[in-house]
């Protein structure tokens, strides 16, 4: 299985010397890096030479890298259901730049386009319906990215004097409480509890530590 898959990454480097950056197997698993510009065409491939045969797009996702200047990685697993292999193509693109849409080589990278623009504001290009899928349509931000706040910016609720759901900003109770991570018997600028005996056996009269 491993020689197969590392012949299927060389013959796509081959037949695609300008799109297809390298390849990798770890774990029985082969992953492929390819340029946006020579995405659909090595797509359409996987999907119809008959020594690949992919036919099945199992899942179209992110990767959040905010440090990089192209801070996404889209990730795309596809399955041969003829010769039983998988394969995971990989890009990389920035924020502003958009991504050649799938759904021409297959259909149901549509939703899966959604979910990618959803979740982390990735954009496709040539997608037909490009909005929303998971969260409303009045949310603010992408809720998978590294620098979304963890609280979020609204909160949903239902309004029993109005009879529906309202959005309302974000309201914390308290403050955000900082923990000190430390060991306690390293870093502990306080009594911890159970010092107050330690000083009285300490102390002149005390019991002391047993011999």
């Amino acid at each position: 299985m491993d020689d197969t898959l590392k012949d299927l990454g060389a013959a796509l480097q081959a037949a695609f010397p300008n799109a297809v950056e390298g390849s990798s197997l770890a774990l029985g698993e082969l992953s492929v890096t390819v340029r946006a510009e020579g995405l659909i065409a090595v797509l359409t491939h996987l999907r119809d030479d008959p020594n690949c045969l992919f036919k099945c797009l199992m899942d179209v996702c992110g990767v959040d890298r905010p440090s990089r200047a192209r801070r996404f990685d889209v990730v795309y697993n596809l399955l041969s259901l003829k010769h039983n292999l998988r394969i995971r193509l990989k890009l990389e693109t920035a924020e502003d730049t958009p991504v050649p849409s799938a759904v021409g080589v297959f259909s149901s990278a549509g939703w899966f386009e959604r979910e990618a623009w959803d979740m982390y504001g990735i954009l496709f290009a040539g997608h037909p319906d490009l909005r929303r899928i998971l969260t409303d349509y009045g949310f603010e931000g992408h809720p998978l990215r590294k620098d979304f706040p963890m609280t979020g910016h609204v909160e949903v609720r239902y309004d029993d004097a109005q009879k529906r759901v309202v959005q309302e900003p974000v309201k914390l109770t308290q403050e955000y409480r900082r923990f000190d991570f430390l060991s306690p018997w390293e870093g502990a600028r306080h009594a911890l509890p159970g010092d107050e005996k330690a000083g009285a056996a300490a102390a002149p009269g005390g019991q002391g530590k047993p011999s």
